[in-house]
């Protein structure tokens, strides 16, 4: 048997629109009943893909279906597990990988030890043929109507961690994984939210140094009655040997759904995460989209009366009211948020600050085009052009010249119409009253937030994805920028290019606060993007490398406007 590989984390993968189409296997159990297992799998990856692909009558995923058991269930009982030899899934695994090698591969039901002896095999195998394979299992135990799926050894199942990209239990499967007790029995309902949280913190650490990458733990069997609080850990990469292990922990969190209708749903959680990152989003926003796919499909049978029923597959989640909160415990949210950008009114008379108000939403206008410039001799540029915005982005330079660049750069603005931002330098943008500042996801937990709000500067966030965007809603920003939507040469975005169908997805999440699009924008690209209904278009190359500036602020004003 192979050694196993060193895992490459499972959230570094780009949304590629050119790929071909991803070849997912999903080896589980047969429910005869339907809404579970196998049907469950394919139902879900196909409506999920279906309604990503950018051609609605073409799904963008192949399914391939190694079954390990025909179960006799229905919708209240589980009568038998019929476990299928290994000697015929290794011949259908044989015959799969001449010609349809997975991209992915989802786990679910494993009947007994010597599946799971084969599947360290085969799983041994297919990492060494490809060190990008996905691998994600979903640890079934027990079926949710009553009855024990399997009798599996602790061991086997610890031998096939070093294996797995992704492990999905809830929380009384990460208790049989791991044997420390997360407190899930209904007696214990005066236990402390943090004493869980840490004893499901050390459960998942110690599935990590048993060799899976990242644990995604579902929470819907906590005994918070109020909410379902679904985490992802990982060991932080590159740490020093002598210090403290360090966790990297997402955690979402949504308002608890009460339905009989959820049979299967474990089922569609793994698929779904499992299509999403072998459709290239990253971890983080995997997570997120999948918390909404379930909380989409649990919401649809709520209140009904029927004792219990199979979870309602629906298709990519775009509606707000089913995307769970982003947990955050180091960001300080101002409680007021931060003021609007006064469009509408020339330089900003301080009467457009609450976006609530109706009459400002009657003035507002597109902030258009948002050229990203590097030098005063940019800025000076393109003030007689009469922008509405521009962002200053000063790089490797002395502390003192970014300090007197600023100053200048708020007194050459400061009877004009453009609305001038300061990349990062906050502290700097306070100092010399400019109208306001941006900064980056990493920058949000060291910057001074309230600082920048009571000093009235306006606040600009960069966000990679949906995951991002609901962390930094959360601050209600003057705007949000998205990005990046295609590759540039400006700055390394591996791993977090959007494309414009993500775009538009991550439109419907933006809650009245205005978004710009950034990454990769031509004077081409700038149409598409445009298109979308974006309020803003930031470019920097399509300015400052064209061969008349000039020229080229008319026309991508004419079409951002």
């Amino acid at each position: 048997m192979s050694t196993p590989r060193s895992h490459h984390p499972a959230s570094d993968k780009a949304i590629d629109t050119q790929k071909p189409k991803p070849i997912i296997w999903t080896i589980s159990g047969s429910d005869c009943s339907g809404g579970a297992g196998i049907a469950a799998d394919i139902k879900t990856m196909h409506s999920l893909s279906l309604s990503l692909s950018l051609n609605l009558s073409q799904d963008n995923v192949e399914i391939c279906t190694l079954i390990t058991a025909n179960t006799s269930q229905n919708s209240e009982c589980l009568i038998a597990v019929n476990p299928v030899a290994t000697e015929i899934l290794d011949e259908q695994a044989k015959l799969l990988i001449k010609d349809k090698p997975p991209t992915a591969i989802k786990i679910g039901l494993l009947a007994n030890d010597h599946q799971v002896n084969w599947l360290i095999e085969l799983l041994a195998r297919l990492k060494q043929q490809d060190p990008a394979l996905i691998t994600v299992y979903d640890p079934v135990a027990n079926a949710s109507v009553g009855g024990k799926f399997s009798q599996i050894d602790p061991v086997a199942i610890q031998t096939l961690l070093p294996y797995l990209d992704v492990i999905t239990p809830n929380l009384p499967e990460l208790e049989a994984l791991t044997c420390l007790k997360t407190e899930t029995q209904k007696d214990t309902e005066k236990s402390s939210g943090n004493k869980l949280e840490k004893t499901t913190e050390q459960a998942a650490l110690q599935l990590l140094y048993q060799g899976v990458t990242t644990v995604v733990v579902k929470g819907g069997h906590s005994n918070d009655i109020g909410t379902c609080l679904d985490s992802a850990y990982s060991l932080v990469e590159n740490c020093d040997p002598a210090s403290k292990t360090q966790l990297n922990t997402l955690k979402v969190s949504s308002e608890r759904i009460n339905t009989s209708y959820s049979h299967g749903s474990g089922c569609a959680f793994a698929s779904a995460l499992t299509l999403l990152l072998a459709q290239g989003y990253l971890l983080r926003d995997a997570l997120t989209l999948t918390k909404a796919f379930i909380n989409q499909g649990l919401s649809q049978n709520v209140g009904k009366n029927r004792y219990y029923g199979a979870f309602a597959i629906g298709g990519f989640p775009t509606d707000d009211r089913y995307f769970p909160d982003v947990v955050n415990s180091y960001i300080n949210l101002p409680k007021s948020g931060f003021p609007s950008l006064g469009l509408g009114n020339g330089i900003d008379n301080g009467l457009c600050t609450d976006s609530s108000n109706k009459s400002c939403k009657e003035k507002e206008e597109k902030l258009g085009l948002y050229p990203v410039i590097d030098s005063l001799d940019w800025l000076k540029k393109l003030l007689p052009l009469e922008l509405n915005i521009i962002q200053l982005r000063l790089k490797d330079l002395p502390f003192d010249e970014i300090d007197r660049q600023i100053a200048q750069a708020v007194k050459l603005t400061s009877n004009t119409i453009t609305r001038l931002f300061i990349n990062d330098y906050w502290q700097l943008a306070i100092k010399h009253g400019a109208y306001g500042v941006h900064l980056g996801q990493e920058d949000l937990a060291d910057a001074d937030l309230k600082a920048i709000a009571n000093a009235g500067l306006r606040l600009g966030i960069s966000t990679h994805g949906c995951y991002e965007l609901l962390l930094a809603r959360q601050l209600k920003p003057s705007y949000l920028a998205i990005g990046a939507i295609f590759p540039t040469v400006t700055k390394d975005m591996t791993g977090q290019i959007q494309g414009i169908e993500n775009l538009r997805h991550l439109l419907t999440l933006q809650q009245d606060i205005p978004i710009v699009a950034i990454g990769g924008i031509n004077l081409e690209r700038a149409k598409v993007v445009a298109n979308t209904g974006v309020d803003s278009v930031a470019v920097v190359t399509a300015i400052t490398r064209a061969d008349d500036y000039r020229k080229a602020v008319r026309a991508l004003k004419a079409i951002c406007q």
